[in-house]
């Protein structure tokens, strides 16, 4: 690959909802609509992963497609010959490089991932799967197939970045150049020019972040929820009661994400919506103008959901799929033969 790569991916594990898409839709479609020419753009459904949390079987194959026709409908470019879209199942040799990069991190290692100890004391270890132990080097053989530089991820993914420098770096020493090390965490937020404090929080428990896996999704906005449902939950926001409208996160969290929100779909910046709010002593409102703003967006994007051309989408699948195939089983082999595994000729 002679461009640097680019490389990004949401679950398909659950509908997608607001906060994906301005969190993480938005500006990788910005990035491949505006700087496909300098890198290449790999964008791809880690549909393995999703068997670490809670999903229907029965149905994921369906949810992948869905979310990948959500990625088309918010502007992700097709056409572009440097964007490619595939499904990391469709890749055997992220399984392969995954078993070799796990024979090759120590079991503490593993067991100091944050996520790991965090839903270890939540749940109990002997309610934790594996693939959730495994799910750091299934991660790095992701981005270390391709010789990514820039992986754009959320807060809760940054120690995972700096596990995939720390095992490229330790495989390249022992075994002489196999992998790209990703960009540091501050390099990537540098060149992404990523507000990590910006977070669409959920609406029934400001306290928490918008999650497409919340069990009851009273507090989530889909992408295809009917918009009446978005006005409900909407105007159902737990907010406070302290009587006066201001832009507190901390004291004033359901507020504050309604003022957030607000801003991000009417166009406004936050000191225009907090100019025309702040200082209200009845918060409906400002309930109402955010209801209205999300309820206009996703009216205009729900058409173009259901505009898109499914067969287009697939032919674009498969065609990326099989470049994909190519280049991380030239990778694989590359550390094959490091590792004895196959001949050196």
């Amino acid at each position: 690959m002679s461009k640097p790569v680019i490389l990004t991916g949401l679950r398909a594990n659950n509908n997608l909802h607001i906060g994906n898409y301005l969190g993480a839709l938005l500006p990788i479609i910005d990035i491949a609509n505006n700087r496909a020419g300098e890198f290449q753009i790999n964008l791809f459904v880690p549909d393995l992963h999703s068997f670490t949390t809670p999903v229907d079987h029965s149905k994921l194959h369906k949810q992948i497609m869905e979310n990948l026709r959500v990625y088309v409908a918010a502007g992700l470019p097709l056409d572009n010959a440097s964007v490619y879209v595939y499904r990391q199942s469709y890749v055997p040799a992220h399984s392969e490089l995954a078993w070799i990069i796990g024979c090759f991190t120590g079991f503490g290692e593993l067991s100091r991932m944050t996520e790991f100890k965090d839903k270890s004391k939540r749940l109990g270890v002997e309610h934790i799967g594996a693939g959730q132990f495994n799910y750091p080097p299934l991660m790095a053989a992701d981005i270390l197939l391709y010789q990514a530089e820039y992986v754009p991820v959320g807060d809760d993914q940054r120690q995972n970045i700096e596990f995939t420098r720390n095992i490229a770096e330790r495989m390249n020493s022992r075994f002489g150049k196999l992998f790209t090390v990703p960009k540091s965490v501050k390099e990537q937020s540098l060149f992404f020019a990523k507000d990590q404090s910006l977070r669409i929080r959920d609406l029934v428990d400001p306290t928490k972040k918008m999650s497409k896996s919340d069990e009851t999704g009273r507090g989530v906005i889909f992408l295809n929820d009917k918009l009446d449902l978005v006005r409900k939950k909407i105007m159902s926001a737990t907010t406070d009661s302290y009587g006066r409208i201001a832009y507190n996160p901390a004291e004033q969290a359901g507020l504050a994400n309604l003022i957030d929100i607000l801003g991000l779909f009417s166009g406004q910046t936050l000191g225009q919506v907090c100019k025309q709010y702040v200082g209200q002593s009845t918060y409906g409102p400002l309930k109402e103008a955010t209801a209205s703003a999300v309820v206009r967006f996703l009216e205009t994007f729900q058409v173009k959901l259901a505009d898109v051309n499914d067969k287009y989408l697939l032919e674009k699948l498969e065609a990326s799929e099989a470049v994909m195939q190519d280049t991380a089983n030239n990778t694989l082999l590359h550390v094959q033969k490091a590792v004895g595994l196959r001949p050196k000729k």
